[in-house]
């Protein structure tokens, strides 16, 4: 398998378990703040969003970051870790390989190539979007407001610093929509403005400035873009489904500021709303709609509701603490990372038919012929990185390496450990007397100390 392959496996096989460890973090801290207004629980969704498609990618592993800290601190105060003396050890046995699950080649492949497919077909469907959304705009026909509506329209304009905005009809859509990120837009039903009352259109036109205060649209088109590669998870659905959902209620909060109230704002919800009951929204995938939340019912009670405001101790305190949450959730999801893993290389010869047997590396360390030491690379010493690499190893009946695969280690001693050991022979292992395929674990340890470097090899 090539590298892609078994980084994209890796991202799909930590994303299934991430996304449900993120999305609850995420769901009782929003409930934790939900009484201090839906401005900070939106700001929680769309940080649990990010974080369900970036965490993923993250091979950080908290452990061996503290480590580099840690080695660090002393060069502050005047040690030089480069000059310190390092160590480098062979051992062999199980290692790291505990727990591994080992599944075909083909199987795996497969896997990713489905994997592959899903994120073509949502990336389709969001360009099939794109575009669906720019043709309602072109097809649509600009609104010529007069009276009232014309002065409702340039007050908006000024409250929410909204410049080169239009107003437009279509018979495309069943609802209100702010969409265009150079050309913005409202865009009306085509018979929905005559139902309308002068209040009615104050709140409509006020939510819908209020997006494009925000830069919805735009936000919008980048949020469904960096969750392609979770696409697929239902659970990224839901944080979508909650991230709009606060969204409109900010706005629904800001709109109401603007006109006669949030109980007159919320009468006008409730009468749009009864004007839209039997229109089906176009399935737009970026234009933002008035009603694009299910959540009517809430998005009411929260226009009567009082919130408390926090400030100053209280305010920092409550952000200190859904920091410090988060972190905590990334540093466990980072710690439990799963990682699959390929062979490095392997060699032309091609296995000799037969089973192959696996054997202690205890036993197969009296086995060896000729043993090349790994030499400590030199950024990884001025780093500070220590720790081990641990190969799987398959040796043909002649005693050369038919496989040697890098199970586990720190990315900067990988090529290091591979590349002396690669260079080793072995004498045949018999088995019953007759020369045997084996496979076993070795396990190079990258040592630093204050002692100086050996140079001899380590005696197994």
């Amino acid at each position: 398998m090539r590298a892609f392959e078994t980084w994209l496996l890796a991202y799909l096989l930590n994303s299934l378990w991430q996304i449900p460890l993120v999305f609850l973090v995420a769901w009782v801290t929003a409930r934790a703040v939900r009484r201090n207004g839906p401005r900070m629980e939106h700001r929680i969704w769309a940080v649990a969003l990010a974080l369900e498609a970036l965490l993923p990618a993250c091979s950080v592993q908290p452990a061996q970051l503290l480590r580099e800290v840690w080695q660090f601190l002393p060069g502050i105060w005047g040690t030089d870790t480069a000059k310190a003396g390092v160590r480098v050890t062979v051992a062999f046995g199980e290692g790291a390989e505990h727990g591994a699950l080992r599944l075909p080649v083909a199987m795996l492949a497969g896997v990713a190539l489905v994997y592959a497919g899903s994120v073509v077909y949502f990336a389709g469907r969001l360009l099939w979007g794109w575009w669906r959304t720019d043709a309602i705009h072109d097809l649509s026909e600009p609104l010529v407001l007069t009276g009232e509506e014309a002065e409702s329209w340039e007050r908006s304009c000024r409250v929410f610093r909204v410049k080169n905005a239009e107003i437009r009809v279509s018979r495309d859509i069943a609802g209100p929509m702010t969409m265009g990120i150079f050309r913005r837009a409202i865009l009306l039903p085509v018979d929905l403005q005559g139902h309308l009352l002068d209040e009615d259109f104050d709140a409509v036109i006020a939510h819908e400035f209020a997006h494009m205060h925000r830069r919805d649209f735009a936000k919008n088109l980048l949020y469904e873009a960096l969750a392609l590669p979770v696409a697929y998870h239902p659970l990224l659905w839901l944080t979508r489904t909650r991230m709009v959902g606060s969204r409109e209620m900010v706005c629904d909060a800001m709109a109401a500021e603007t006109v006669a109230g949030r109980e007159n704002y919320a009468r006008s919800l409730l009468r749009l709303a009864s004007l839209l009951v039997h229109g089906t929204p176009a399935r737009t995938l970026h234009a933002i709609g008035i009603f694009d939340a299910n959540i009517f019912e809430r998005r009411v009670m929260n226009l009567t509701e009082k919130y408390v405001e926090l400030r100053g101790v209280r305010r920092l305190a409550t952000v200190v603490a859904c920091v410090v949450l988060g972190l905590g959730t990334c540093a466990s999801a980072l710690a439990l990372r799963m990682n699959v893993s390929a062979p490095v290389t392997q060699s032309e010869t091609p296995s000799a038919s037969g089973k192959t047997v696996r054997v202690s590396g205890n036993v197969m360390a009296g086995n060896i012929l000729t043993k090349v030491q790994p030499v400590y690379p030199q950024e990884a010493k001025d780093a500070g990185i220590q720790g081990t690499v641990v190969l799987r190893a398959v040796i043909g009946k002649d005693g050369e390496f038919r496989a040697l695969q890098i199970v586990s280690g720190p990315e900067e001693l990988k090529k290091a450990a591979w590349a002396a050991v690669k260079q080793w022979t072995y004498k045949p292992y018999l088995l019953n007397g007759e020369p045997t395929e084996v496979e076993t674990n070795i396990m190079v340890n990258f040592i630093l100390n204050g002692s100086n470097a050996e140079s001899a090899p380590q005696k197994l």
